[in-house]
């Protein structure tokens, strides 16, 4: 039986499905050689020289010349560094650093594939998950993401104020002027703290489920002396507040919340007429047709998975039971009373859609 079986297999299928199998091998060990040649400096090292060899990029670099060699070896072998025989140099293509280096800024695709160095570390906790429920010790996954975060804040603070706040054509010049500002999903608070610098006519409130991020949000604040910032731990799901904001953002939240309707419900009640809501999240559908169509569709499902697991933390997997994406989010935004509701693409930031919506006059409904 299992020979006639084994002869009804398509056997060109299956050696194309090795051959698959070994290419992801292969980009595995990479996207490792990526995020360390990334967090040790050595691609930004290497845009900075033409050819050079393994000691001369070492010694410029500050590292063990033995490993720097052994490194070199995985970007030679995976096309990314360019190898002279002749000469036992190596060069990093111009073409290449553009999308390697800290200068590349939102272009750097380095930050990302240090997702994988996060997974690796709680692959363990994530297979508990899988067999017993629960999920990720929140503490482990939150000082996990702020190391990603903290490479990762200089581009998405670039993108907010080159790409972000001008979705709404006027919204600069109001902040200027003075807004009540809450921020759901603040963290740390650095894209908070930033933005109550730059605007010191307008007021900030950060909403944060962790306690630590709170605390360390608070002691940024104190340390710079900014006073127009105030931070709270508090969930999400609860904002209570009537009226009381003009404009509220939620940048990278919405997709890990248990309540997410409960959450835009609060939202629409907290802020005031003609208010704003700015959020970013996850590009993802309902429809998985629509989802294979983005080039990094296996990375997001990736992260969708792993930050629900850390979201579900003491809510015994208990939620909206609901896929969250972009049409639930259009149709709960537009349930709520939204109006003007936009999703727009932004360059700086594949992995994400960004949304507008405006709370009407209520003289107009």
């Amino acid at each position: 039986m299992m020979t006639d079986c084994y002869l009804t297999l398509d056997l060109d299928r299956t050696e194309r499905f090795e051959q698959k199998l070994q290419q992801m091998i292969n980009q595995g060990g990479l996207c490792l050689m990526v995020s360390i040649g990334h967090r040790t400096g050595l691609f930004d090292v290497m845009s900075n020289m033409d050819s050079a060899s393994s000691r001369e990029i070492s010694d410029r670099a500050g590292l063990r010349e033995r490993y720097v060699r052994d490194w070199l070896a995985a970007m030679v072998t995976g096309s990314i560094v360019e190898y002279d025989e002749m000469f036992k140099t190596y060069r990093l293509p111009s073409e290449y650093d553009s999308l390697l280096t800290r200068h590349a800024g939102c272009k750097n695709y380095a930050t990302n594939v240090q997702w994988f160095s996060i997974f690796g570390k709680l692959e363990e906790d994530i297979i508990k998950c899988f067999r017993e429920g629960g999920s990720v010790p929140e503490s482990v996954f939150t000082d996990l993401q702020s190391k990603l975060a903290a490479e990762k804040s200089e581009s998405d603070l670039n993108g907010l104020f080159k790409y972000m706040l001008p979705l709404v054509p006027t919204l600069i010049m109001q902040l200027c002027e003075g807004l009540d500002v809450l921020d759901l999903g603040c963290g740390t608070g650095e894209t908070l703290l930033e933005l109550a610098q730059a605007f010191p006519k307008s007021r900030f409130v950060g909403y944060d489920q962790s306690l630590e991020s709170i605390e360390k949000a608070r002691c940024s604040a104190e340390e710079r002396g900014i006073e127009n910032v105030a931070f709270f731990n508090r969930d999400l799901a609860q904002i209570h507040a009537i009226d009381a904001f003009d404009l509220v953002t939620a940048f990278d939240v919405m997709h890990d919340q248990p309540y997410p309707f409960q959450v835009l419900d609060e939202v629409y009640a907290a802020l005031r007429p003609e208010g704003i809501f700015l959020m970013q999240d996850l590009v993802n559908s309902n429809k998985a047709a629509l989802n294979l169509q983005n080039p990094l569709a296996p990375l997001l499902y990736s992260i969708s998975c792993l930050r629900g697991m850390a979201a579900s933390l003491q809510q015994n997997d208990q939620t909206d039971e609901v896929v969250w994406g972009q049409e639930p989010t259009c149709q709960t935004l537009e349930a709520v009373g939204f109006e003007k509701i936009e999703i727009h693409d932004l360059p700086h930031d594949i992995l994400s859609e960004f949304y507008v919506a405006t709370k009407p006059n209520s003289s107009e409904q």
